[in-house]
């Protein structure tokens, strides 16, 4: 029961496998059917010439001489353990032997002899060791069609039947074997790219459509045919034969633009250029949308005058010409203007924002003088007590009258020196006596 259900998972990944690569190969526009890959706007003034480039290097034509250099294909194993080691396991080229690089592995690690007829590149591992734990990568490469692909398998090995398994990580097929069994590492390709070809020289062309204005793609009008053998085929009346035209050189450049000259209203339209090399896969196709617009004015600049030693008129004198110019004011200007016109108003406004923070300021501390003052004034009138001697005292020192006479100065004078001392003689005289 256990085998039969890894049997249908490999069944299945192998499926899954063949389906991606069908999807890939429809994808990079390696089927029958022409894939797009450039569109462009083209607008020349009526009687020039116009140059609807179209290159590929892919296309250039080079006699494959070494058929079994050209198509190979290799299997690698990167191990993942302390060494981190990547090592060769086999290649084998479309014309040539199996190549085994490691002794230990021939006559165990095999590859169908029949992988380039059928696409089926699988790896054949017999007797499975812990040694062959890793990752391996099927490397497939046609180095005159310039294709590369590359396929990725992990194989792990265990002891127990338990553990068994084949399953896919996301990125890779994951498979888990029992020691000592045989497993196959799938690696399937059967896009025709890779089977021979019978007359390469007739498997690569280029030919040019035109597709008139309110004309279906399916229905337009094939221009020229070029083979890589240099036959040449070019359709239509005479006189559109002779104006449009591909350099006899294309498939060595790898420039198979179309020229036309003389161009006229009659020559818009929607030009395509096709590549098709059917060995190596590959179908594109560029558009190109063709306007003519008005032809060009000649220029009418007046004729060079002579020179002033060869005009007879060089002595006469010119009565001086005024011509006001009035210039329309640009768009720029218009904006440069605004720009001045707001950074003013911003300047003003950041002034205007300075005084009132500034008198907000000034206020503030006019109210905590307020404050003080107030508290002040609270002080008791004791602290201000003062004697009336003093008080008396202190108002004569300030007093300042104007006298009427000089008896009332004499007054007033009199009465600021102190009081005269009172004598008691009888007291006096006694003292004397006890004396």
């Amino acid at each position: 029961m256990e085998t039969a259900r890894v049997h249908v998972i490999t069944r299945i990944l192998l499926l899954f496998q063949i389906a991606v690569a069908f999807l890939c190969a429809v994808v990079s526009g390696q089927t029958g059917e022409s894939v797009v890959v450039g569109e462009y706007n083209i607008s020349a003034p009526a009687g020039s010439e116009a140059v609807l480039q179209c290159h590929s290097q892919r296309m250039v034509w080079t006699q494959d001489r070494l058929k079994d250099r050209q198509r190979v294909v290799h299997w690698d194993l990167f191990r993942s353990g302390p060494d981190y080691s990547m090592e060769r396991v086999l290649d084998m080229f479309s014309a040539g032997d199996q190549r085994i690089y490691n002794g230990y592995n021939k006559g165990r690690v095999s590859m169908p002899m029949t992988a380039f007829n059928d696409g089926n590149f699988s790896l054949v591992i017999k007797d499975v060791a812990m040694s062959d734990r890793g990752i391996y990568s099927c490397n497939l490469h046609h180095h005159y069609c310039h294709l590369y692909e590359t396929i990725k398998v992990q194989l792990n090995v265990t002891k127990s039947p338990r553990k068994e398994r084949r399953f896919w990580d996301g990125e890779k097929a994951v498979f888990v074997v029992l020691v000592g069994s045989t497993v196959v590492l799938p690696c399937v390709n059967r896009h025709p790219v890779w089977t021979e070809a019978h007359r390469e020289e007739e498997q690569q062309v280029v030919h040019w459509d035109r597709q008139l204005p309110g004309v279906r793609h399916d229905r337009a009008d094939r221009l020229i045919d070029l083979y890589a053998s240099g036959e040449r085929r070019q359709y239509g009346p005479l006189f559109l034969r002779r104006k449009m035209n591909i350099s006899g050189e294309a498939f060595s450049l790898g420039d198979f633009s179309l020229i036309i000259s003389d161009l006229r209203p009659l020559d818009e339209g929607v030009y395509s250029c096709h590549l098709h090399h059917h060995y190596c896969g590959l179908h594109e196709r560029r558009i190109f949308h063709v306007s003519v617009g008005p032809p060009l004015v000649p220029d009418q600049s007046p004729a060079p005058g002579l020179l002033p030693q060869d005009d007879p008129n060089t002595n006469m004198v010119e009565v001086p010409r005024v011509i006001n110019v009035i210039l329309p004011e640009h768009r720029g200007h218009f904006l440069q203007q605004l720009g001045y016109i707001l950074a003013t108003l911003l300047l003003l406004a950041l002034i205007a924002i300075t005084v009132i923070l500034l008198s907000r300021r000034c206020k503030k501390r006019g109210l905590e003088y307020d404050l003080r003052r107030s508290e002040r004034g609270n002080v008791t009138a004791n602290d201000f007590e003062m004697g009336v001697t003093e008080l008396k005292v202190c108002n004569q020192e300030e007093m300042r009258l104007d006298y009427k006479n000089n008896i009332l100065k004499e007054k007033a004078e009199m009465s600021k020196l102190p009081s005269p001392k009172v004598i008691d003689l009888d007291k006096e005289m006694e003292k004397k006596a006890w004396k």
